[in-house]
């Protein structure tokens, strides 16, 4: 979705900051997205690694509706190699991390289903699941 097609067959990832330039076959930097024959493919899509409902105290927006839960989903993928990251095992373990499939939509139900103000895609670098949680 937010790509550029380069010559040789390469593309570039516009969706972080990193811009990777990926040859065909490759992966960027997250391993969230390959070019396959010039195109840029998501990996992360409605591939859910973590899924919980937390406090929205534990959110940024903590003042919104305080006292409320908010379900928290996360692909397995990240942009950053964080030192200190308390969650590298779904981060950074990605050829071990198990996923299962949860569409957009179960993703919805499920917050309707726990009565979630909200829903927080969070725990790892939500760029690297963009098109999963912008559907």
């Amino acid at each position: 979705m937010l790509y550029e097609c380069q010559p040789e067959g390469k593309v570039r990832c516009n969706l972080c900051g990193r811009r990777c330039l990926i040859p065909e076959g490759s992966l960027g930097v997250c391993a969230a997205r390959k070019n396959v024959k010039g195109k840029l493919f998501t990996l992360s899509y409605a591939r859910a690694c973590s899924i919980d409902v937390d406090p929205i105290e534990k959110k940024p927006l903590f003042h919104f509706n305080p006292g409320s839960p908010v379900l928290s989903v996360s692909s397995p993928f990240c942009n950053f190699f964080c030192r200190f990251c308390c969650n590298w095992i779904i981060s950074q373990q990605r050829s071990t991390t198990q996923t299962h499939e949860m569409s957009p939509a179960s993703v919805v139900n499920t917050a309707k289903r726990f009565h979630c103000a909200g829903i927080s895609y969070t725990y790892t670098e939500p760029t690297t699941f963009f098109e999963w949680a912008y559907e």
